[in-house]
């Protein structure tokens, strides 16, 4: 299997757990990864701190660009990055990728990756969606991306909170094309 190049960004939506347990997941996964660079915004750092209560996203060995690091390899579609994962993906990310405005690494690697014809996965975290954001989706779709919600299933029991948003991230992971363990429905019995 190819090693993936892997974008992860991490936008100021509530449900930084879902990208706490994604960067986990690539380190247990990092045979099958080449590179991960990681890019938050602003909010998304403040979310983290408040919804976790620590800065730990700092503890990861994996690559951050600042959000307005154009110099980012993955600002351009030359550096192959394959996949790119919006973790949590505000709406406000979704409707300026949906439009075009590259506005911030983000919005720019999005576009980058959407014009490449390559993966991207947006993890949306909000509820209930407004006719607004169900037409950004269907755009985002439309041009190639995979609108993932972060609506975690019930039917492998978690008992934490960390266990039900880990069913969101396993979706994830395998959208990625990642190869992991994990609950599959019918099969763990």
């Amino acid at each position: 299997m190819k090693k993936k190049k892997i974008i992860v960004a991490i936008t100021g939506a509530s449900g930084s757990v879902y990208a706490k347990l994604l960067l986990n997941n690539l380190l247990q996964l990092a045979d099958q990864i080449e590179a991960v660079g990681v890019v938050m915004s602003d909010n998304a750092k403040e979310v983290w701190r408040f919804e976790l209560g620590n800065s730990d996203y700092e503890q990861y060995p994996f690559t951050f660009y600042s959000k307005m690091d154009f110099n980012a390899p993955f600002a351009s579609g030359s550096a192959k990055f394959d996949t790119m994962i919006i973790i949590p993906c505000s709406m406000g990310t979704l409707g300026r990728i949906a439009h075009g405005i590259s506005n911030d690494l983000i919005s720019r690697a999005a576009d980058v990756i959407l014009k490449e014809r390559r993966k991207l996965i947006a993890v949306v975290r909000d509820t209930p969606f407004s006719l607004i954001h169900i037409n950004n989706m269907k755009t985002v779709t439309e041009a190639g991306g995979i609108i993932c919600p972060a609506s975690p299933s019930y039917y492998s029991i978690p008992t934490t909170i960390e266990e039900a948003a880990q069913t969101v991230v396993s979706r994830v992971i395998d959208l990625a094309g990642l190869e992991q363990d994990s609950y599959r429905w019918n099969e763990n019995q």
